[in-house]
Formats: structure tokens, C-alpha cells, sequence
């Protein structure tokens, strides 16, 4: 707990990035909402792309910018300055440091979206999550297997220059593979075969789903428990005090 108030307190002080990291998926919901016009207009499915597809990747555009930026540009740090090392003298296990980043990275994911949750409805008139148990559910599995993904980033960068470029190599590809640019439903039958397994791409279509109203698919919640149970499993293993 002691842990988990310090740290928080040290993200709270750097709140321009956090501004940026919320700010940046509500930006772009309202921006492109407003400047193509298809997004507001009811398609053949009877629902507007600002109902579902848009927030939904603008949700999975803000955990992926904590994951993969965020969570290893701090751990990098901390293990640069010397931080790590002098943690490393007490009992803190490393287990209860990585938990406390996706702890609060997963709060800071939780606020952007229910920020996005209320300005879509207020700028477009959107509905929040229309299966909310669901919602919830696929929001904390996702969430946790892409704070676990950072953490693996975060053990692999030899510093802090080298894990923003390397959290973006695989913050990008992620993204395309979730439909962020080009929709799962009109991609190719190999690459949606491709984006089923990628961890990203059943996340993003289980929060689409749940947003749309329907129950999340089985399949798509095995996927991302099992990268949960992987990347955590990596991110304790590979953990490096120095």
C-alpha cells in the first residue's frame, strides 16, 4: 500500500503526460467525429461508427499508449537512476512493484475512458457500453494483458532512449491488427486470422462487441486471458533489479 501511495503521487506530478495520454484518444474521437461525416451517419449494421467502432479503438488507443510508452519508460528509469537497485536491498518483492504499475496504469486507462464514455455522448449523442457487465469484464482481462505486455517491454529495454522506440514497434502493428485503420470486418480472411491471435485484435472487437450491446465472445476472452497469463509470467521472469 505504502508502495502503491508513492507511486501514485509520483504520476500525479508528472501530469502533463497524463494529460496528453487521456486527452489524445478524447481529441480524436471529437476531431475526426465531427470532420468525416460518414462517422456520424447510421450504416447498414443500423449504428454510427462514433457508436462503437470509434470509442472502442479510442479505449484500446489509450491502454496501448500506457502499456507500451508509459509503464516502460517509467520501470526503465527507475532502473537507470539506481532506483531499482536501492528497492532491490528491501523486501519488496518484484511482483508487488510490477502490480503496482498496472495497478495505477489501469486506474489512469479507467478515467480516459470514462471520460471518452461521457464526451461521446455529449458531443454525438453516443450510448456508454450497452452490455455493461460484459464491458467491465473484457476492460480489466484487456487491460491487465496489455499493462503485463509493457512490463515485458519494460524488462527488455537496456534503457529508457531505447523503450519509447520499442514500445512503439509494437504499440503500431498492435493497433492495425485491432482495426484501429482498417475495420476487422472488411480485412483480409488471413489477416483477421492473424489479428485473432494477437491479443490486441480480439480485446478491440470484444469492447466493440460490448459497446454494440452483444456479449463478448468466448473465444476472444481465452485469447487475451492466455496473453495475460503469458506476459505476466514473462514480466516477473525477465525482471531485472540492475
Amino acid at each position: 500500500m505504502k508502495l502503491l501511495l508513492v507511486e501514485t503521487k509520483l504520476h500525479l506530478r508528472d501530469w502533463p503526460f497524463l494529460v496528453f495520454t487521456i486527452g489524445l484518444p478524447v481529441a480524436l474521437l471529437v476531431v475526426l467525429g465531427i470532420s468525416i461525416p460518414d462517422f456520424t451517419t447510421v450504416g447498414e449494421s443500423g449504428e454510427r461508427f462514433v457508436d462503437t467502432q470509434m470509442p472502442s479503438m479510442m479505449t484500446l488507443l489509450s491502454l496501448m499508449t500506457l502499456a507500451c510508452n508509459v509503464v516502460p519508460a517509467v520501470l526503465t528509469t527507475y532502473r537507470e537512476q539506481g532506483v531499482l537497485r536501492r528497492m532491490s536491498t528491501t523486501p519488496v518483492h518484484p511482483a508487488r512493484l510490477l502490480g503496482v504499475q498496472l495497478l495505477i496504469n489501469l486506474a489512469i486507462g479507467a478515467l480516459s475512458t470514462a471520460i471518452l464514455i461521457v464526451t461521446g455522448a455529449l458531443v454525438f449523442g453516443s450510448s456508454a457500453p450497452r452490455q455493461w457487465v460484459g464491458f467491465v469484464l473484457v476492460f480489466l482481462l484487456g487491460s491487465a494483458a496489455l499493462m503485463a505486455l509493457g512490463l515485458v517491454i519494460a524488462a527488455l529495454a537496456p534503457n529508457g532512449k531505447v523503450a519509447p522506440g520499442i514500445g512503439s514497434a509494437v504499440m503500431f502493428p498492435l493497433l492495425f491488427l485491432a482495426g484501429m485503420w482498417v475495420p476487422r470486418d472488411i480485412m483480409p480472411d488471413a489477416l483477421r486470422t492473424v489479428s485473432d491471435y494477437s491479443v490486441a485484435g480480439p480485446f478491440g472487437q470484444a469492447l466493440r462487441d460490448t459497446w454494440a450491446g452483444h456479449a463478448p465472445q468466448l473465444t476472444h476472452l481465452i485469447v487475451v486471458a492466455v496473453g495475460l497469463v503469458v506476459f505476466g509470467g514473462l514480466a516477473v521472469r525477465l525482471f531485472r533489479w540492475e
